[in-house]
């Protein structure tokens, strides 16, 4: 059976995303490996050991495009509306905080958040499914 290991995404600023991804989701620098023309950073917490790989693609200077295909990274937490306010206080701009209801229950408490990249997160509360 296949286990999940990491997602990767494409950034332009190493230090921006770092920052980023450490002030949002406590994430820290697992490894990072330097090569001629690239950089790869693995960020986990000690939540789990799924990772996001930053790549950084020496010389790039333009924003990467998201096409149609991408759609979002997903992490849950304990209190979605404190974590909107510790987000807004950290100057992070999520989104506002969403619900949605099924046959007159709550089944998901959300907001997403982007990052320097422009790479869209969902923080969803854990409830039901989401844990």
């Amino acid at each position: 059976m296949a286990k999940a290991i990491h997602t990767m995404i494409r950034v332009l600023d190493l230090d921006k995303s770092i920052d980023f991804y450490g002030k949002a989701f406590g994430l820290e620098v697992a490894d990072h490996f330097d090569f001629d023309g690239f950089a790869l950073v693995y960020l986990r917490n000690d939540e789990n050991d799924f990772e996001i790989e930053l790549t950084l693609n020496k010389g790039e200077s333009e924003p990467y495009t998201h096409g149609t295909g991408y759609g979002h990274v997903a992490v849950c937490v304990d209190d979605a509306k404190a974590e909107h306010h510790r987000f807004q206080e950290l100057g992070l701009e999520p989104a506002d905080v969403k619900e949605f209801h099924r046959d007159g229950a709550l089944m998901a408490r959300f907001f997403f958040v982007q990052d320097p990249d422009g790479y869209k997160i969902e923080v969803l509360e854990r409830h039901g499914r989401y844990q």
